[in-house]
């Protein structure tokens, strides 16, 4: 197989894309020498996911470069331009978040996900891969320090204010040093020194307790000891006190585990931990593990301690840091502790991961087999929604392997706003699979569309006057809004699912998937339509200014939730003001 293709190829390092009958680019890797790797996917048994990945190869390219760097560097954008299903399916794309301490002139404490940290002004600390972790200690030392609380500036003080959990910015007059010390204070826990924030909870508890307020002082007492737990766990043995990102690896039976440990001022902070099936050799899935996670937007340690399958000095060019691999001492012990973790993590895991694939398996065999199909691999499925012929909207989710791929989600505001459950389905069907032709896109194996006969007619008529042959099922509910029935093959029967199978639970969850997709994506467009019109309304808001409005904040909420001052970067003062006040008036 590829004979003549590989004699072709040299042994020099670069990147390689391989490509299914349709040209679609559904795999990317690198290596240090091009034609042994090429060689391997063709010249040797494989099992799991690299038997089903050579299976669907059609022909491959590949880049030649002139360095290991290069190549690394290369992988990473052609992965974010081509976002090949292999390489994607069984990453984490989760984004973890990270505790911000605002640098406005009264700052906030809070949780945030979505950030560019290369351009935000804020103090940002984390990862946190615990979400709960991070929500618990900023509800600490917001507790303990009383920083502004509300998203904007009430004109009179709130509940935070009367519970001594806010020093009433909106009303009086606090000075700037005070504000300071907060700060100083916030930021040297957030890095590891939790002396201050403990001593102080000590003479509270004092306090309370010397005023016979023992309810209080039982609080800071609970405060107290989840700190000084918390902390007890978290104390790793190294002698200075720089953060470090700690990443191991095991790897057994075609499945690849992946810890790695975050330590942030000598306190191992918080975990990231992943399992996913193996295509590449180790080496490789690991490498191309870490480039994504740090070519995301993610803060930066002083040290990255990695195998020694991983070449440091290529990363450290590549992002930035200093990647390394200890052979002794205290570093190699916690680099030893990664690896310890990411081998039991793989013990605990596997049994559950193995029998839920198996079920996914089964569960696609059998709807292959009942809609008489070649392979069921991308399944797309859609909704439309829409408010009594207003706000008229489609969602499409999409299940490769039986498994959603959240980054191929698409949103369809639909042109008409008639209410007509045919039209609205020929208009999305159309649009979708004209921009699959068009963009040569990845082809569905299977489009399901909710509703009966009449829509997936509709639905086949369009893919038909396209030229494209792809089959078309749907999914019945009955009066309870309950999935009912699958409708499919040609002409169009009812085919029967047994409610308690793997199947039928498959199915279920796809169908609530799009739905809530839908239903969500609807009720931005809503809040959105309402903004519009309010900004319609409000003196000192242009076309210009309403668009600018409308492109930063989208619906009416996250307009409350926008300060003064944020408001500011695009209206002038006075106006910023008199919406400001009307936004905390309006009720949505």
């Amino acid at each position: 197989m590829f004979k003549e293709e590989l004699s072709l190829v040299p042994h020099l390092p670069g990147c390689y894309l391989m490509k299914n009958k349709d040209d679609i680019v559904i795999y990317v890797g690198k290596s240090k020498n091009l034609k042994n790797r090429l060689s391997s996917y063709f010249q040797r048994e494989h099992t799991g996911k690299t038997m089903i990945l050579v299976r669907e190869i059609d022909h491959f390219e590949y880049i030649v470069t002139n360095t290991e760097m290069e190549s690394l560097l290369l992988e990473i954008n052609l992965i974010k331009k081509y976002n090949p299903k292999y390489n994607i399916l069984y990453r984490d794309d989760k984004s973890y978040p990270y505790i911000e301490l605002t640098s406005e002139k009264i700052p906030r404490l809070r949780t945030v996900r979505k950030i560019n940290i290369k351009k935000s002004k804020n103090n940002l600390f984390g990862p946190y891969p615990n979400v709960g972790a991070a929500k618990k200690t900023v509800e600490i030392l917001n507790r303990i320090y009383p920083l502004r609380k509300c998203k904007s500036y009430p004109k009179k003080e709130c509940l935070y204010y009367h519970i001594g959990q806010c020093l009433g910015y909106c009303t009086q007059d606090i000075s700037e040093e005070k504000i300071k010390n907060m700060k100083s204070e916030i930021i040297s826990f957030l890095n590891g020194n939790t002396k201050i924030v403990t001593d102080k909870l000590v003479a509270q508890m004092n306090n309370y307790s010397a005023k016979l307020e023992y309810e209080k002082a039982l609080e800071c007492k609970n405060l107290l000891d989840y700190i000084n737990v918390t902390t007890e766990k978290q104390k790793v043995e190294l002698a200075d006190n720089i953060n470090i990102d700690v990443i191991g690896y095991y790897s057994k039976d075609n499945y690849i585990s992946i810890q790695i440990l975050f330590i942030r001022g000598g306190k191992l902070l918080d975990r990231k931990r992943n399992i996913f099936p193996m295509i590449d050799f180790e080496a490789e899935e690991l490498s191309t593990y870490i480039s994504n996670f740090y070519s995301k937007n993610v803060s930066s340690p002083k040290e990255v301690l990695v195998p020694n399958i991983i070449d440091s000095t290529v990363f450290s060019s590549v992002f930035n840091m200093k990647f390394l691999t200890p052979i002794k001492g205290e570093k190699k012990k916690i680099l030893d502790l990664a690896i310890d973790n990411a081998r039991i993590y793989y013990e605990e895991q596997m049994t559950y991961i193995k029998e839920d694939e198996a079920k996914i398996n089964k569960s696609l065999e059998e709807l292959r087999a009942k809609l008489h199909l070649k392979k069921v691999d991308r399944i797309e499925i859609f909704d439309n929604s829409n408010l009594f012929g207003n706000y008229n909207v489609s969602g499409m989710v999409v299940f490769i392997s039986g498994k959603p791929s959240k980054n191929d989600y698409r949103k369809f505001k639909i042109t008409s706003d008639v209410n007509d459950d045919y039209g609205t389905m020929r208009e999305v069907i159309y649009r979708r699979y004209f921009r699959v032709l068009k963009d040569n896109l990845e082809r569905a194996d299977l489009i399901i569309v909710d509703g009966g006969i009449g829509q997936i007619n509709v639905a086949r008529d369009v893919i038909a006057s396209l030229g494209l042959n792809i089959p078309v099922a749907g999914l019945k509910k009955d009066d309870k809004h309950n999935t009912n029935t699958l409708l499919g093959l040609n002409p169009i029967v009812e085919i029967k699912i047994d409610k308690r199978s793997d199947l039928f639970l498959l199915l279920t969850k796809m169908q609530n998937e799009v739905h809530n997709f839908t239903i969500n994506f609807h009720k931005d467009i809503r809040s959105k339509g309402a903004l519009a019109t309010i900004l319609d309304n409000i003196d000192g808001i242009g076309e210009v200014r309403k668009h600018k409005l409308l492109k930063e904040y989208k619906t009416i909420s996250r307009m409350k939730e926008a300060s003064t001052e944020e408001l500011e970067k695009i209206l002038p003062r006075d106006v910023a003001i008199s919406f400001k006040e009307f936004l905390n008036t309006y009720n949505s």
